[in-house]
């Protein structure tokens, strides 16, 4: 009910604790001037898909990269922003819930407070349905004391995540509208950003007045890009399952006589699976993209799975832990072409009872295979995105029965030889969505927050509110915008062909999917043999707000070698040093060193070019 929304909560001695700590702002946004510099134009990072963004987005794509800057910084292009008029923002939950989204919020509240008392933030209640029928709640310094750094999105709530049709587009306009709000922002992942992005676009089209700003909010992690780092909720996910997954190490290792297998959140994308595995060590861990990349049929991964109990056993090991994606079981390409089957007879109308009669003669025959529960669960109805329901597919288990009975196969032709095989199965998929936030998600997000209201300050629309640096601490961090155009790509392939899936050829922020040539998944392999044989568990413990642990950060953030935003910068810096030094009246010396060095730079940069498009 719209009446619970914004409630004091009742909060323990370490909620109450949380909400009184507040999170350091960079040098950049501290006090009450801020510059914004404007470098390039942005373009899309496949060059390919330019002219289809471009064609889709006229008003929003191309425009620059912004830079944040304290005062007194050296920046010479920098701009000070000096009128700060009251404006009137919204903000809106969209998309499943990730520990630290009440920080944006405060950062916002917080930002526009400094900057004139007299502005206002209104929270729109209910997610996008909010948006839509206009429900608001104002947010004040008494709403928000309880739910600083305080987990969940029940200050304003959510429902589904799609501002995508003609009718959603015009209903949020009118909103906008209606409100007299300058700045709409959206806080979610890569689909609430694609639409974000959509909105912005039309809006400019429309003249409306209204500047859309997202957030990259996902606990998937899977909003990743050039410009973008992390995402807020990520940090917390992993933690809070890394400990979990760690203290059933510690069961199998003490009764030495099971195999867990454990599923965790990430559909398209395995990134919660590989930094769990990276934190906690489990002996296995099996992601989608390894599945897709070597087409593993389901024979494949449960072959995989009894080689390595078999393994164990001639060491005498009759335990183990085994992580999964949810996203797996798409992965596995006959088990995703049966789903399509499925969803396609499904969107004709065929009832759920009778799709079993009308499916190919391969797929009736896969379908058969499958475990009653398991067949109970593929006749579920689609997401919006025409993604099976990957949260109620119990795959954990099916991988379990169908290596019990491969064991038990190896056992009774003697190529087995260790203890009976004993499973047990959990899902970890709720658990950690309303977790207190981390110390990092809570800063990250609290900064994010301030980020919106410059991005809005500076004019800006279509902008997601970024911070690379991310690694360093948080006085280190820079602060940014990107226009989300700049993030899209387009697929001219793909799976699938439902109403919800999207059309090809069109502009969205795709998911990234861990990179199987990345430094992660090549730590993750160097360590492979290790993790599966050793019984390395490391338990990083329950989430630390002071002393050791309270500053660590996801292993996956600090492997990587990133801030690209900083390097974009930097780039720009030595650019405008050769313009300085190479200019009328230099000399002959000069010019010559200069166009031998800008020609193998052009030359090299070339080719790298050419070999991506290949």
């Amino acid at each position: 009910m719209d009446s619970d929304y914004g409630v004091p909560r009742e909060l323990s001695d370490l909620q109450k604790n949380r909400s009184l700590y507040t999170p350091e702002l960079p040098p950049c946004l501290q006090g009450t001037t801020v510059r914004v510099e404007f470098g390039d134009a942005t373009a899309a990072v496949d060059p390919s898909g330019a002219h289809a963004i471009a064609r889709s987005f006229p008003l929003t794509y191309g425009q620059p990269l912004a830079h944040f800057f304290r005062e007194k910084s050296k920046a010479a292009n920098a701009q000070t922003i000096n009128e700060h008029p009251a404006v009137r923002v919204g903000l809106v939950f969209c998309g499943r819930q990730s520990p630290g989204g009440h920080n944006v919020v405060w950062g916002l509240h917080e930002a526009l407070r400094i900057h004139n008392p007299k502005s206002v933030l209104l929270g729109f209640l209910g997610g996008s349905d909010g948006l839509f029928a206009q429900k608001t709640l104002e947010i004040t310094d008494n709403v928000l004391a309880t739910y600083k750094n305080q987990g969940g999105y029940d200050l304003l709530g959510r429902t589904k995540d799609q501002i995508r049709t003609t009718e959603q587009v015009n209903s949020a306009m009118a909103a906008c509208k209606a409100l007299n709000l300058d700045g709409l922002v959206i806080v979610g992942g890569v689909t609430s950003n694609t639409d974000a992005a959509q909105l912005a676009e039309t809006f400019a089209e429309s003249k409306c007045s209204t500047k859309v700003v997202g957030v990259p909010v996902t606990l998937n992690g899977d909003l990743k890009n050039q410009f973008v780092e992390a995402n807020v909720g990520f940090d917390t996910i992993c933690k809070v399952n890394s400990q979990l997954i760690s203290n059933v190490c510690t069961d199998a290792l003490s009764a030495e006589k099971y195999y867990y297998f454990i599923r965790l959140m990430g559909r398209k994308a395995s990134h919660v699976a590989v930094e769990c595995t990276l934190q906690s060590h489990p002996n296995m861990v099996i992601l989608g993209e390894e599945v897709a990349a070597s087409k593993l049929t389901i024979f494949d991964i449960t072959k995989q799975i009894c080689d390595a109990v078999q393994a164990r056993a001639e060491q005498d090991k009759n335990h183990g832990v085994i992580l999964l994606p949810e996203g797996l079981i798409e992965s596995i390409p006959e088990v995703y072409a049966l789903l399509q089957e499925i969803h396609s007879l499904l969107r004709q109308g065929v009832a759920a009872d009778n799709i079993s009669t009308q499916l190919s003669p391969w797929a009736s025959a896969l379908f058969e295979f499958m475990p009653p529960f398991i067949r109970k669960q593929l006749l579920l109805h689609p997401e919006s995105d025409d993604s099976a329901q990957l949260s109620q597919i119990e795959t954990e288990k099916l991988l379990a029965e169908l290596v019990e009975a491969e064991i038990n196969k190896r056992l009774k032709e003697g190529t087995y030889k260790g203890k009976k095989f004993n499973a047990i199965c959990h899902f970890f998929g709720y658990q950690a969505r309303g977790s207190l936030p981390s110390k990092f998600d809570c800063d990250y997000a609290y900064v994010l927050g301030h980020i919106c209201y410059h991005i809005l300050a500076a004019g800006l629309n279509g902008y997601m509110a970024t911070v690379t640096n991310l690694k360093s601490p948080s006085n280190k961090w820079r602060c940014g915008a990107a226009p989300m155009t700049a993030m899209m790509t387009v697929k001219h392939y793909g799976r699938g062909s439902g109403s919800g899936a999207t059309p090809l050829g069109k502009p969205v922020v795709h998911p990234a999917t861990v990179d199987l040539r990345g430094k992660v998944y090549d730590l993750l392999r160097q360590n492979a043999t290790r993790f599966l044989m050793d019984d390395v568990y490391r338990n990083p413990g329950p989430l630390q707000f002071d002393g050791p642990g309270a500053d660590s950060k996801a292993v996956s953030l600090c492997v990587e070698d990133l801030d690209y935003m900083g390097r974009i910068k930097e780039l720009n810096e030595y650019l405008d040093k050769v313009r300085t030094i190479v200019k009328p009246g230099c000399s002959q010396d000069v010019l010559k060193a200069a166009l031998s060095a800008m020609s193998s730079v052009t030359d090299i940069l070339s080719v790298m070019t050419s070999q991506r498009l290949e």
